[in-house]
């Protein structure tokens, strides 16, 4: 069985990397990883303009080069931009200044001081490096909207079965979620404004780092 949350060992053993916002402010966090996509970012904005819904977008560089317009369009209606590598390495497989370089380059496309791992995979000593310059963004809910072999239905539970205060959601604006992604997205942005829950900015917190 796939894991939706994050194991509680996982945010001891990294306590520098941020799993979760504050909570008591009865909020959820929206983030959308691998865009801009020019099919599918263009539709995840116009079902956030609907719930009146921010979101923050961990953007890979080298889609932002290709389509600079969607990236505008992003922060032009008040969405917050992370960095998400130029060109999704996974940190594992990736010698650390490899790494580094390439993170650092993809800030000549996006200005921020948020980082998302592609893939979430990340050593020590990537950590160590990146730490000074970035808030290291992880998550509390992983929905798989990815996964081909993850149905509608569960993509779905996986996240709304799991809606906490301060909760960092993860979804994917790309092609192979946008299936399982808009229809999970929709019910998540029903379903927390039901519950009374807002959509917050993962830059609103001067201190994010360590937060649980």
């Amino acid at each position: 069985m796939k894991a939706t949350t994050i194991p509680a060992f996982l945010r001891w053993f990294y306590p520098s990397l941020l799993w979760q916002m504050p909570s008591g402010k009865r909020r959820i966090y929206l983030t959308f990883d691998d865009g801009p996509h020019p099919q599918v970012t263009p539709r995840v904005l116009d079902l956030l303009a609907k719930y009146d819904a921010k979101a923050t977008f961990f953007c890979v560089a080298d889609n932002v080069r290709k389509h600079p317009e969607i990236y505008q369009s992003i922060l032009g209606v008040g969405h917050l931009t992370g960095n998400h590598g130029m060109n999704h390495l996974n940190g594992w497989k990736t010698p650390l200044n490899t790494y580094y370089e390439n993170i650092v380059a993809a800030r000549q496309y996006i200005d921020s001081e948020l980082f998302r791992p592609p893939y979430g995979r990340i050593t020590p000593s990537q950590i160590q490096a990146l730490k000074k310059e970035f808030t290291i963004v992880m998550w509390t809910i992983l929905s798989y909207d990815f996964d081909r072999e993850t149905r509608i239905e569960q993509c779905t539970a996986n996240v709304l079965n799991n809606l906490e205060d301060g909760a960092i959601i993860v979804f994917h604006d790309s092609l192979k979620a946008e299936h399982n992604m808009l229809p999970t997205l929709e019910a998540t942005l029903k379903q927390a404004q039901q519950q009374g829950f807002g959509f917050g900015l993962l830059d609103e917190e001067k201190n994010l780092s360590g937060q649980s």
